[in-house]
């Protein structure tokens, strides 16, 4: 496989990742992706933007949002978004303390 082919399954594969997380399971809350996976929908855009400034291209945090959540993140995150349970907060701290570089959700 060429490298063109490899970045353009990887670019499929990502866009798969963000329809299924922003479009399909919008129920499942960040929160509980930080605590399982150790990264959430925040985290994806994130280095999305990274990913843009490493080849020189300006982005905001909100355009990189903007980007994976396809709508304002404030928009998505009113409708999609709950308040983190005690127990969500709880978990959350015994993730952070086993896998320290995960952030807050």
């Amino acid at each position: 496989m060429t490298d063109h082919e490899t970045t353009l399954l990887e670019a499929a594969a990502f866009r798969r990742l963000v329809q299924h997380l922003m479009q399909d399971r919008p129920d499942v809350q960040n929160i509980d992706l930080m605590i399982l996976a150790g990264f959430c929908r925040n985290c994806l855009s994130d280095w999305y933007r990274e990913a843009a400034e490493t080849r020189g291209i300006a982005m905001s945090k909100d355009e990189a949002r903007e980007a994976i959540c396809g709508m304002p993140f404030a928009e998505w995150k009113s409708r999609h978004q709950r308040e983190a349970t005690s127990e969500q907060l709880a978990a959350f701290e015994v993730a952070q303390r086993a896998h320290p570089k995960a952030g807050p959700a």
